[in-house]
Formats: structure tokens, C-alpha cells, sequence
């Protein structure tokens, strides 16, 4: 189960996947989720793509 922060479907398989991936290179449990989370939130940052999606006031631009 990814953590709070890895959100979506695909984060979240793209999490497991990884972490599946570090446990197989020897690492420990803790550091396998914890290299997951870190891979996940830097390819969503490069994405520029946030956490949450900020709305927009809905109303005329000023100038």
C-alpha cells in the first residue's frame, strides 16, 4: 500500500513496482518503500503535475 502522498492508479502501481524492484536488489523493507515514494514524488514533480489541482476564482482577469 503506497503512502498517503502517492496518489492515483498509475502513482500507485509505479510505487509497488519500484518497491518490488529495490526488495530484489537486496534492500530492506523500509528503505525499498521509502526509495518507491521518493522515485514517485520526483517523476511527479518533473511532470509538474500537483498533488491537487487548484481552482480558479471563475471570475473576471483583472488589469
Amino acid at each position: 500500500m503506497p503512502p498517503r502522498g502517492v496518489k492515483g492508479a498509475k502513482n500507485a502501481r509505479m510505487y509497488e513496482k519500484i518497491k518490488k524492484s529495490a526488495k530484489g536488489r537486496g534492500r530492506s523493507t523500509k528503505t525499498a518503500k521509502r526509495i518507491a515514494a521518493a522515485t514517485v514524488n520526483k517523476r511527479r514533480s518533473a511532470a509538474k503535475r500537483s498533488r491537487s489541482r487548484k481552482k480558479s476564482s471563475g471570475g473576471k482577469k483583472r488589469s
